[in-house]
């Protein structure tokens, strides 16, 4: 082990011992194999359980006669002022970059769980690039990363940009929502997603026109098959 390291693990260790991590949601310390947020914490939230059900739910429901899915996943639901909300929140505004990973990698054992996870590539919805610029990062991808590291499954952040910025869609209603999010993606390499099954991911769907709009562009290429996956949705 190299001078360096050694002296960047004791560092990093003496900065634990005086300055615990918390949880993000409840404040109590961290065990050593919890990241950001506190196991207890995640069993209270309030799952979907649309692992066990991904061909039939909520959100495939809802994209019928709009867009064709093959399996949706959420992990949980949410309502305004509520724990979820304020995570996503966490991830989406604040940074927290660690926090929508180790969602992601919640939201990867729930889709294992299914044993229908056999897909080429996970597809994170773009940012526009002015966007990414402001932001630093693009939640989606953040969460994707997690998901990726749990099932194995190769990122693919090139092939959909978002070619059109748009404004927020936080205060928009459903057909507001839909104008804004239309003839925004474009893809850059068809031939790669070719007969492919992909993943698609964002961090929160409500009315789905973003994903509808990203997986009506996705699915003019030959054969490819489109599922997919966010940390929450909005409770009926």
């Amino acid at each position: 082990m190299s001078l360096t390291k050694k002296l960047t693990e004791v560092i990093s260790a003496t900065g634990e011992l005086f300055f615990p991590p918390i949880c993000i949601s409840c404040g109590t310390h961290l065990f050593k194999n919890e990241v950001e947020i506190c196991q207890m914490c995640i069993r209270r939230l309030p799952r979907t359980h649309f692992e066990n059900r991904p061909h039939d739910n909520q959100i495939s429901i809802m994209m019928w006669g709009r867009c064709k899915i093959e399996l949706a996943f959420v992990l949980f639901f949410y309502r305004k002022g509520e724990r979820v909300q304020y995570l996503l929140h966490e991830i989406k505004y604040r940074g927290n970059q660690l926090l929508g990973e180790e969602l992601g990698r919640q939201l990867g054992v729930s889709i294992k769980k299914s044993d229908v996870c056999e897909f080429d590539f996970i597809v994170p919805i773009p940012l526009h690039p002015k966007k990414l610029a402001k932001r630093g990062y693009n939640q989606a991808e953040v969460i994707a990363k997690g998901i990726s590291e749990i099932l194995k499954v190769p990122l693919d952040v090139d092939s959909v940009i978002r070619n059109i910025h748009t404004s927020s869609q936080t205060r928009k209603g459903r057909f507001e929502r839909w104008q804004n999010v239309e003839e925004i993606f474009k893809m850059t390499d068809m031939e790669r997603l070719k007969n492919k099954h992909i993943l698609l991911i964002d961090d929160v769907i409500t009315t789905g026109s973003t994903m509808e709009a990203c997986i009506n562009q996705l699915t003019t290429i030959e054969g490819l098959k489109v599922s997919v996956a966010s940390i929450a949705c909005a409770a009926l």
